[in-house]
């Protein structure tokens, strides 16, 4: 996927449908990558590890969050830090809306590379 230098619009960003449950927008630049994602209560994001530093906002909804041995259950304006190669895993309680920073981008998410497995469920 080509970096997408200059201005855009979230609206006009593709949508991706991911899983049944999940869906995503997704805006790349040289060295980060920013997803919106849109989460359907009851999904999943499987535990898993990547070597791309990631960062989330949580815009809406609710997210229970394991990153390591900590969890979390977060909300609406809760942000976080996920290190590198860094076990973590995802339960949506709810409809949620969250963005992910990682840097660097992540080819495994560009389009045509089909879901990651650890979304393949739920």
């Amino acid at each position: 996927m080509p970096m997408m230098n200059g201005f855009h619009a979230l609206r006009e960003l593709p949508e991706e449908k991911v899983t049944d449950t999940i869906s995503r927008r997704i805006l790349v630049g040289e060295k980060e990558m920013i997803v919106w994602w849109s989460m359907k209560a009851g999904a999943h994001a499987a535990a898993h590890r990547h070597p791309h530093e990631q960062m989330f906002w949580m815009i809406s909804g609710r997210m229970d969050f394991r990153l390591g041995a900590e969890r979390k259950i977060c909300g609406p304006g809760d942000v976080a830090v996920v290190p590198g190669g860094v076990e973590h895993e995802a339960w949506f309680l709810e409809d949620t809306e969250v963005i992910d920073v990682f840097a660097p981008p992540r080819e495994d998410f560009f389009p045509g590379a089909g879901a990651p497995a650890y979304m393949q469920k739920g």
